[in-house]
Formats: C-alpha cells, structure tokens, sequence
C-alpha cells in the first residue's frame, strides 16, 4: 500500500498509525499528553518527567524484529507528532488472544482517530500476528471508550463487576465495574476506514 499523499495536494494532513520510537519527539508527546488532567491515572508509574515518559515507551519499541512479541503498539501520527496511542497486550499464542487498549491526547480528540486506529489495529492482529480474539474493558462511567470499541468493531459482552482500578484525585485506588467488548477473526469488518501503518 502506498503512502497517503494528502499533504502533496494541500489537504489537512493524514493520521497514520506507525511504530513508537524512544527518540525525543516521542518522548515529549508522551510526556505532553500524560500531563492533561484524567490521563495521569491511566499510567501505572508517573509519567511527568521525560525519564518517565521514556520509561512507558521502553516496552512499545520492539527489542527485535524477530521476537514474538507480547505486545505490540503504535502511535497514532498526525502530521509526524504522535497524538494518541493503540496497543495489543497480553498476546496469548495458545488461545490467539490478546487485550487491546487506547487513549488520545484531549487536544485531539472527537475527529474519530481512536475508533479507525482501533480497527487498524485489529486488522494487523488478525492478518500480521494471527490472533483470533481481542478483548477490551472500560469503566462504565466512561461511555465514549465504548464509543471507540464499538466503531472498530468490537461487540460488548457484558459487565465485568469491580475489574479494574484506578487511583482518584487523592491518590487513593477505587474500583470500577467494566463493560467487556470483543471482536473475532470472523466477526464482519466495521463501517470505519481503519488508519494505514506506516513501516516506520
């Protein structure tokens, strides 16, 4: 597949999805984004410092392009800054499972990205890496993850009683009930174009 060219004929430009690095434009979009208010508690170690930023980035840049990963992530790209993130975990090669996950920056949030780039994703983890069911969960006071799940493809399978935890504003854990959603190898393909990957 060719490169988008929207840029060439004056258009705004494409998202794309493509590999994290650990150099420091990636570093410091990491860093950026961490610092909006709601995303800080998304990390499990702070992020408010660029050692903390390339200590999250560390296991989204592949050791070797010859292992088999247990993870595999991407940055969401908009005009070579990385606005958002998508990743596949917890690759399981008996079952061919693996939990996805996303999030994108505030700034550039309602254009879609997340639910294309989420579809993008499952795509590759179906054609590229084999697997043939993905899970992801999200609180239930946070509709518009669900949002994003459904666009991509996903259908929720119900809830998940007390599944994850985060920390408040006072730092102290609490528990939320999870809506768990899945897509299958042979479920039908979503009405959303998915992102192009970019190699590098």
């Amino acid at each position: 597949m060719s490169e988008p060219s929207d840029r060439a004929f004056g258009h705004a430009p494409t998202p794309v999805l493509r590999p994290w690095t650990l150099g420091d434009r990636d570093v410091a979009a990491v860093q950026r984004a961490f610092a909006w208010p709601g995303m800080a508690a998304q990390a499990r170690n702070p992020i408010a410092t660029a050692v903390g930023a390339r200590s999250w980035l560390e296991p989204m840049v592949p050791a070797s392009a010859d292992a088999e990963p247990r993870c595999v992530a991407f940055a969401i790209d908009l005009d070579g800054v990385a606005v958002g993130h998508v990743m596949v975990s917890a690759i399981e090669r008996v079952h061919l499972t693996g939990w996805v996950s996303y999030w994108v920056a505030p700034p550039a949030r309602g254009r879609g990205l997340a639910g294309a780039a989420t579809a993008a994703l499952a795509d590759h983890c179906f054609t590229v890496q084999g697997l043939f069911r993905l899970e992801l969960g999200h609180r239930l006071n946070n509709p518009a993850s669900g949002r994003v799940a459904a666009a991509a493809g996903f259908v929720r399978e119900g809830t998940e009683r007390q599944k994850l935890r985060y920390r408040d504003g006072d730092g102290c854990w609490e528990r939320y009930d999870t809506a768990l959603w899945a897509r299958l190898a042979t479920d039908p393909a979503p009405a959303v174009v998915p992102l192009w990957i970019a190699a590098k």
